[in-house]
């Protein structure tokens, strides 16, 4: 079965923080519900893998400024079918930065959010069930910006740089703070 493998990854998470207890529950149920929870054309929600990239020496983090939602986020997407959440993670975080050299600091979920995203003009509301992973750049590679971004911006560990203050970009900082 092509969700095993996120159903134990998310059984083995234990949330630190209060609201991904909720997030886990509801998650677990979503992917039990419905086989095809890693496809966009599910259109109540879909599963999404994001990752809190780290630059090479771990001293800043990633952030876009997303184009669509005119919002600060982390890197990431949407599976299209892949229930490789990991890999969708780094296939993201690649397309996203222009860097190829990136590989997971743990195989295990950093961070998960369900995430409201508003209707557009070629789908209705819908949730992101998203699958967050700690990675890290391991090249030289400079930063190249795509169609999806208005602009990248790595970030210290200064909460004064934050560009937004949403609990769902924000509590991966307090994760990463804490390492």
């Amino acid at each position: 079965m092509h969700r095993k493998f996120l159903i134990n990854l998310l059984q083995n998470y234990n949330p630190l923080a209060t609201e991904e207890v909720g997030f886990k529950v509801r998650m677990l149920n979503f992917i039990n519900q419905y086989e095809d929870c890693f496809e966009r054309s599910l259109d109540i929600g879909h599963i999404t893998g994001s990752a809190f990239l780290l630059n090479k020496d771990r001293s800043k983090a990633l952030l876009m400024h997303h184009t669509k939602l005119d919002r600060w986020l982390q890197l990431g997407g949407h599976c299209d079918g892949n229930s490789d959440v990991l890999a969708v993670a780094i296939k993201e975080a690649q397309e996203e930065s222009g860097i190829m050299g990136i590989e997971p600091i743990s195989m295990e979920i950093f961070d998960i959010d369900i995430h409201c995203i508003p209707a557009n003009s070629r789908e209705k509301e819908h949730d992101h069930y998203d699958v967050r992973f700690l990675l890290q750049v391991t090249s030289d590679e400079k930063l190249v910006q795509n169609r999806e971004s208005k602009e990248l911006r790595w970030i210290g560990q200064d909460l004064n740089e934050l560009p937004i203050n949403n609990r769902s970009v924000t509590r991966m900082f307090d994760k990463w703070f804490a390492l």
